[in-house]
């Protein structure tokens, strides 16, 4: 038996019927992991239609304009409770992911975190012969120094970003992975990032499928496995 064999993994799939429902599913992994009823709680999954607005966009001057424009294009605003950019999920291709555990001290561990997770990321993705590299090109959607990209003809085009959540004795980190319809999320996001006086390049976000043929729930079993590793999962359905 390996070292991670004996620790258990809460594995939440599907999503909750609204998108209200569905974020606060999404919540509790972290208190699953602090009240101990598992060493670790993991979802991958596609959240409904929305663009989620980060709280640097909610101070901006511009922040209604870029919440009208989402909802004039069918994608319902909604303010999540991380820093960051706007980010896009299209309902059906855009999947994201979040892995929450236990931390001794929230003031340290976050970096090692942040490379834990990139490395499981890598190793997923690279079964379907994804050759992702670290970085994202300029003016990206929601820009931060923890995101992957595939390089085309154009350029590099980011297809993954990654985000962390600390509290006092848990941590949550989270991302997405465009599996398809870039041009779709681009479109939205241009008057978006317009909207909130954000530099923002729509050449710049790509997909998995721009590199090589993949399903999304190929996708989304590879990211869950590896991130489960040896652990021991538990399944619950978040099915309405």
């Amino acid at each position: 038996m390996t070292a991670d064999s004996s620790r258990e993994a809460r594995v939440y799939r599907g999503r909750k019927a609204s998108i209200g429902a569905d974020r606060e599913a999404s919540a509790r992994l972290l208190e699953v992991v602090a009240n101990g009823a598992a060493d670790r709680a993991i979802r991958v999954w596609a959240p409904h239609r929305q663009v989620a607005f980060g709280r640097r966009d909610a101070n901006a001057a511009g922040y209604e304009a870029a919440r009208e424009a989402a909802a004039d294009r069918g994608f319902p605003p909604v303010e999540r409770s991380v820093g960051g950019r706007a980010v896009a999920y299209d309902g059906t291709t855009t999947l994201a992911f979040a892995r929450a555990e236990p931390v001794a001290d929230f003031r340290r561990g976050t970096d090692d975190r942040y490379d834990r997770l990139a490395a499981t990321l890598e190793t997923a993705l690279s079964r379907h012969g994804l050759p992702l590299e670290p970085g994202e090109p300029a003016d990206a959607f929601c820009p931060g120094s923890h995101s992957f990209s595939l390089q085309s003809s154009e350029g590099a085009r980011k297809v993954v970003g990654i985000a962390q959540r600390v509290r006092a004795n848990a941590a949550l980190v989270s991302g997405l992975v465009i599996v398809d319809n870039a041009p779709t999320l681009a479109g939205v996001l241009e008057p978006v990032y317009a909207a909130l006086g954000v530099d923002f390049d729509p050449a710049g976000v790509g997909a998995l499928t721009q590199a090589t043929a993949v399903s999304v729930e190929a996708i989304r079993q590879s990211l869950e496995d590896a991130l489960v590793g040896e652990a021991v999962p538990t399944i619950e359905s978040l099915e309405p």
